[in-house]
Formats: structure tokens, sequence, C-alpha cells
């Protein structure tokens, strides 16, 4: 007799859920951690501000001057 899919597709939700939710979090620490430093900590994140993921991803959400006001840190360092 076949076992049903049911507990395998349980298992499988709870995957996908918990992959979600690591996604999101990751996504939140590497947001607050470019928008809490005007400089660029690690070559990853200097990679991502110059493709300016960051300022674009918050002028899409409506927050504007951010790219400004680096720009005015880093000249007066």
């Amino acid at each position: 007799m076949m076992r049903p899919l049911e507990p395998v597709a349980k298992r499988l939700l709870k995957a996908v859920i918990v992959v979600e939710l690591l996604g999101v979090f990751g996504a939140y620490g590497l947001f607050h951690a470019m928008n809490n430093s005007q400089g660029p900590t690690s070559e990853t994140l200097n990679y991502l501000l110059k493709v300016h993921s960051y300022y674009l991803s918050n002028e899409w959400a409506g927050v504007y001057g951010i790219r400004e006001r680096d720009r005015e840190a880093w000249r007066q360092d």
C-alpha cells in the first residue's frame, strides 16, 4: 500500500516557510546594516552600493535623500 502524500506535503510546506522566513530576516539584516552604515563595511556591501540597489529600493519605497546624505558624509571624510 502506498503512503499518503500528506505528511510529505506538510514537511515540504514547513521547509518552504522556514526558507522564506530566513530570506526575509536576511534581507532585513542586510538592509539594516546598510542603512546604519554610511561607509561600505565589506566588499559585498561595497558592490551593492556600486550598483545602487540600496538607493533604488529606498527611492521606490518613497524614501529620498539617502544617496545625497551619504555623498556629503563621504566628502567630509
